[in-house]
């Protein structure tokens, strides 16, 4: 059965969709068999693989108000291994047409049941927002994938999230875990970088993944041209870097799989022995 990851963040513009689309396609070129699931009405993990806009596709949207089977909305890419459910703009209106739907928040994790053995990975592409749409895809996940950028104010979006996860652990989905998080768009020559980065560190232990995403002009071109960063320009270091993500995960994957079972854990603070993150001095005050 597959392992399902939800790359979330509340702030945008941390590389969320690049990660989504980066990873998935290293996955698949490690020979895992990977699905991407477009949760984002902007639909740019989609148009990032080539798929084109058409209102009369089958996407996200339908497949959440139970109008059709994911298994009849998938494609696949150009990228062998790789498949994607593809989102669409009209997906906003699911918000508000699932207020008083049956299962709201389960949705996505119901339609996602009949597929999950078909693939090795799902990975979540959430909108950046803690919507329905976020929640759907944080009930239906094993996991969260946190890109951030090592700056202060990108720690305020990950307390957020990470609050919302503990609620849902407690109503929803009590085996919801961080996998992750990756530093985006990282410059490890500026001392606030390094800063930030060891104080993630030292709040996240090994959750903060050791490989880190730079500033790569590649990352950016390589969606226009409807191409993950491995089809584009595999000798790039935006494609070598997520290389190496999807690696560190799937050795985590392995390591995890081998130990032997453990007993329930008291608490969704002590699975993940996580409080708040470190925050930004305005934030510490306020609150």
């Amino acid at each position: 059965m597959a392992k399902v990851i939800a790359v979330a963040n509340q702030k945008g513009g941390v590389a969320k969709t690049t990660t989504a689309i980066n990873l998935s396609a290293s996955l698949a070129a490690a020979e895992a068999k990977c699905l991407l699931v477009d949760c984002d009405p902007q639909s740019n993990a989609s148009s990032g693989l080539g798929i084109p806009r058409d209102p009369s596709r089958l996407s996200t949207y339908e497949i959440l108000l139970g109008a059709a089977l994911a298994e009849h909305a998938i494609l696949p890419t150009e990228q062998e291994g790789l498949w994607i459910l593809p989102s669409r703009r009209d997906l906003i209106a699911a918000n508000l047409e699932l207020i008083e739907a049956e299962r709201r928040e389960f949705r996505l994790r119901d339609a996602l049941e009949p597929v999950r053995n078909n693939y090795d990975f799902i990975v979540l592409d959430c909108p950046p927002a803690l919507d329905l749409l976020t929640l759907n895809a944080l009930v239906a996940t094993d996991s969260v994938l946190i890109p951030m950028q090592a700056e202060y104010f990108a720690l305020e979006g990950v307390s957020q999230l990470i609050e919302t996860m503990d609620r849902i652990r407690e109503n929803f989905n009590p085996v919801l875990e961080i996998e992750g998080v990756v530093l985006t768009m990282y410059d490890d020559r500026t001392s606030l970088a390094q800063q930030v980065a060891g104080n993630l560190r030292e709040f996240f232990s090994d959750k903060l993944l050791q490989t880190t995403i730079p500033r790569n002009v590649t990352l950016a071109e390589a969606p226009s041209y409807g191409k993950p960063v491995l089809l584009y320009d595999a000798r790039s270091r935006g494609a070598e870097s997520y290389i190496r993500l999807a690696k560190e995960l799937l050795d985590r994957h392995e390591a995890a799989r081998s130990k032997e079972p453990v007993p329930a854990l008291t608490s969704a603070h002590e699975a993940e022995g996580e409080s708040t993150p470190p925050s930004h001095p305005e934030e510490a005050a306020a609150s």
